[in-house]
C-alpha cells in the first residue's frame, strides 16, 4: 500500500493548526518566544492561539495522542480510511455516462453493403443507407442493419437423398437444386414475412413441381433443363412479390436430375442405346448430306460443259471423244501404224505382252476357284 499521500495529509493538517503541538495552558507561563504580551519576543514559529483554543481555569496541555487522533479525524481517518465522494464528483460521472449514451446510442456508421432500417417506439421509420447516420437515443429509435449485397443460397434436395417428384408425363424423378437470392428492400425483408428462409424454401419447392409437371422426364433430365431452372425463378420471383418479401432471386441452378435409385441402371442403359442410335442416324446423315453435295457439284460441271457445247458442237464433241480415250487407253499396252495404202510388218511376237504376265492371271484363277 502506498503510505505517501496519508503522511502527506498530515502534513498539512499539522501546518495549518494554529496552536503549537504542546497546547496552552492557565497559570503557566508561556515559553519564551511565544510572543505573548506579558512576554514579548520573536513570533512562536507555530503561530499565534487559534479562537477555538481552550483558555481560562481547566485547561491542560493537549497530549500527542490527542493531536493525532484530531489529525486522523480530519484528513480521513488514517492510513486505511477513505475521503467520501463529493457531490461534483458524482455529478460529472453521471454526465460522462449520459454522453457515452448519447454517442453510441445516435451515431450509426452503415457499411456500403448494407441498409440500416430505423424504427421509431417499434414503429418503422426511415431507412438510412452507407455511410455515418444520426437517430434519436435509444430508445426512442433503433437501427437494424440489413446486408443487400451478400448472395444466399438456400439447396434443396441432396445428392445423398432422394427428392422425388412428378412429372408431365406421370414418371418420377430425383432432383436437387439450389436457390441463389439476396435483399432488394430491407424494410419489407424485416417487417413483411416472419421466416424468410423458410418461406423461401416452400416457395422453390412449390415453384419446382409446377415447372416439373409441364415437363417430360426426358426433357427435365436433358435439354430442358435450363427452361426449368428460368420457369421457376420468374414463378418464385412473382409469388414472393406477391407476399412483399423485399427478396429479389438471382437464379435457379438444377444439380441433379435422375430417375429414383431403383430404376436409374436401366434408364442409364436405354439411354445410352438411345445415344448410340442417335451417333448412327448423324453419321448416316453426314454421309447423305456429303453424297448431295458431290452431286451437286458433279452437276453444276455438267451444265457447265453443256454451256460450252451449246457454243461450239463439233469441237466440244471432238474434246470429249479425247479425253475419253485418253482415260480407256491410258492403261493398255498398244501399237498405232499410220501409214496410207501400206500394210507394214507387224512383229507379233513383239507385240505380245511376257508370258509372265500371261501366266500369272491363270495361276491366279485356280487359287481363286478353289477359295471359292
Amino acid at each position: 500500500m502506498n503510505m505517501t499521500p496519508g503522511w502527506a495529509a498530515r502534513a498539512r493538517g499539522l501546518f495549518a493548526d494554529n496552536k503549537g503541538p504542546w497546547g496552552s495552558s492557565t497559570g503557566s507561563t508561556p515559553p519564551p518566544g511565544s510572543g505573548g504580551p506579558d512576554n514579548p519576543g520573536p513570533a512562536s514559529p507555530w503561530g499565534t492561539p487559534g479562537p477555538n483554543r481552550p483558555r481560562g481555569p481547566g485547561a491542560s496541555v493537549t497530549s500527542l495522542d490527542d493531536f493525532l487522533a484530531r489529525g486522523r479525524a480530519r484528513f480521513g481517518g488514517g492510513r486505511g480510511g477513505t475521503t467520501p465522494p463529493s457531490k461534483s464528483m458524482i455529478g460529472w460521472g453521471l454526465l460522462a455516462v449520459v454522453l457515452l449514451w448519447l454517442v453510441f446510442t445516435s451515431f450509426h456508421r452503415i457499411a456500403p453493403e448494407e441498409r440500416g432500417v430505423v424504427t421509431q417506439v417499434g414503429r418503422y421509420s426511415r431507412t438510412l443507407g452507407p455511410g455515418i447516420g444520426f437517430t434519436l437515443p435509444s430508445p426512442l429509435e433503433r437501427v437494424q442493419k440489413v446486408d443487400v449485397e451478400n448472395i444466399r443460397n438456400v439447396d434443396l434436395g441432396s445428392t445423398s437423398t432422394e427428392t422425388l417428384m412428378l412429372t408431365g408425363d406421370q414418371n418420377i424423378i430425383d432432383i436437387a437444386y439450389s436457390v441463389r437470392w439476396n435483399v432488394r428492400d430491407p424494410e419489407l425483408f424485416l417487417f413483411e414475412i416472419q421466416n424468410p428462409e423458410e418461406t423461401i424454401q416452400q416457395v422453390a419447392e412449390s415453384a419446382m413441381r409446377a415447372a416439373l409437371s409441364a415437363v417430360t422426364l426426358d426433357q427435365a433430365i436433358g435439354e430442358g433443363r435450363g427452361q426449368i431452372e428460368n420457369q421457376v425463378q420468374e414463378n418464385m420471383q412473382r409469388i414472393l412479390d406477391s407476399y412483399k418479401s423485399g427478396v429479389l432471386i438471382q437464379g435457379v441452378a438444377v444439380k441433379q436430375a435422375d430417375p429414383p435409385a431403383a430404376v436409374n441402371d436401366a434408364f442409364k442403359a436405354v439411354s445410352a442405346s438411345q445415344q448410340a442410335a442417335q451417333s448412327d442416324i448423324n453419321q448416316a446423315r453426314a454421309y447423305a448430306l456429303q453424297l448431295a453435295q458431290l452431286s451437286q457439284g458433279e452437276a453444276t460441271a455438267f451444265d457447265k460443259v453443256y454451256e460450252q457445247y451449246r457454243l461450239a458442237p463439233e469441237v466440244t464433241r471432238r474434246r470429249m471423244y479425247y479425253e475419253t480415250m485418253e482415260r480407256v487407253l491410258q492403261n493398255v499396252d498398244k501399237t498405232i501404224v499410220e501409214a496410207p495404202g501400206v500394210t507394214p510388218y507387224l512383229p507379233l511376237n513383239q507385240t505380245r505382252p511376257p508370258a509372265a504376265a500371261i501366266a500369272e492371271p491363270g495361276a491366279q484363277a485356280p487359287a481363286a476357284g478353289a477359295g471359292r
